[in-house]
């Protein structure tokens, strides 16, 4: 029994995959590294460079490996880009997955858990944001994280496939070897980590006019150590007969995007040049997650590692 890991060669991919490894996860990483890096995988697992959309690549790492599940992580990320080429967001992560998907099914894997993403809630009317919150999102990145989930949600109706989506805040952090190593980088913490280090000449602050206490826009920021280890209870839930779900990976706290560039500051004790620009199409102003489901669900919760200094000291200690 294995579990195949798409996109585990990327940031939450590769600690995901180094967590399933140290619970003796038998895994197998699919990959093309158009974004992720072969030396991010951990050596235990086998890694195979190709594409998610390769039907028969698919059914036949099913046959090979006797993989009997999967968790999707494959996929383009950045919100700015996807409102300027839509067209690759729609092919990256709605038609290549459904390939995977279907590939999947056609092989009798019925058990995935999705990499989604707080960006379906669009600019949330209730703050924390529980799962039943209505779904607008504000960007094509979003919908198409919806639309897969959708996708999800149909194919347990016809085909039995059951799956978990959870939906992201923000990941953030270091751990072990793994770090964010995104080209371009569109993160706000390793953006202001590279600002600090005199990598970059200065961090742009989208917007100060957002109705915050400080005029930028807020998020809830996760440690990737803790959105590995509830994939890896999403998995068991899943394979122990857990039901079709969606959840919240969260803290249940925000921060504006002054504050972490303030607690970067204090943890490097170097200056953090800062320039206002506009504000970014398709931003929310705030998005911060009611965990609670998440805990009742799977039994997870996020721990220390998420709180926003140990994130950027972990991040600083870890960078290149």
């Amino acid at each position: 029994m294995s579990v195949l890991v798409t996109g585990g060669a990327g940031y939450i991919g590769s600690v995901t995959v180094d967590a399933l490894v140290d619970t003796g996860e038998d895994v197998v990483v699919l990959d093309d590294l158009s974004t992720g890096f072969a030396d991010s995988v951990n050596e235990a697992a086998r890694f195979v460079r190709g594409d998610i959309g390769d039907s028969d690549l698919v059914a036949k790492l099913v046959d090979e490996y006797g993989i009997d599940s999967c968790i999707h992580f494959a996929g383009k990320i950045a919100v700015g880009e996807s409102v300027g080429n839509p067209a690759a967001y729609f092919d990256s992560n709605v038609a290549r997955p459904l390939r995977l998907l279907d590939a999947l099914v056609g092989s009798d894997v019925a058990q995935v858990v999705f990499s989604s993403s707080a960006a379906v809630y669009g600019d949330p009317s209730t703050v924390p944001i529980p799962e039943d919150h209505p779904t607008d999102p504000t960007n094509p990145y979003g919908r198409t994280k919806l639309m897969f989930e959708g996708i999800l949600s149909d194919y347990d109706a016809a085909y039995g496939v059951r799956s978990v989506s959870l939906r992201y805040f923000n990941a953030a952090g270091g751990a072990t070897l793994r770090r964010e190593r995104h080209d371009p980088e569109t993160h706000l913490i390793p953006l202001v980590l590279d600002a600090a280090a005199g990598r970059r000449r200065a961090v742009v602050v989208f917007g100060n006019d957002y109705d915050t206490p400080d005029g930028s826009a807020i998020r809830d920021y996760v440690h990737v150590a803790d959105l590995a280890k509830a994939h890896v209870l999403a998995l068991g839930y899943i394979r122990g007969g857990g039901t079709t779900r969606r959840l919240n990976l969260g803290t249940g706290s925000g921060h504006s995007v002054l504050e972490v560039i303030e607690i970067v500051r204090q943890v490097t004790g170097r200056g953090v040049p800062v320039e206002l620009g506009e504000r970014r199409p398709g931003d929310p102003t705030r998005l911060v997650a009611d965990p609670r489901e998440a805990n009742e669900v799977l039994g997870w919760a996020s721990t220390s590692d998420s709180a926003l200094r140990f994130i950027a000291e972990s991040a600083w200690k870890h960078r290149d």
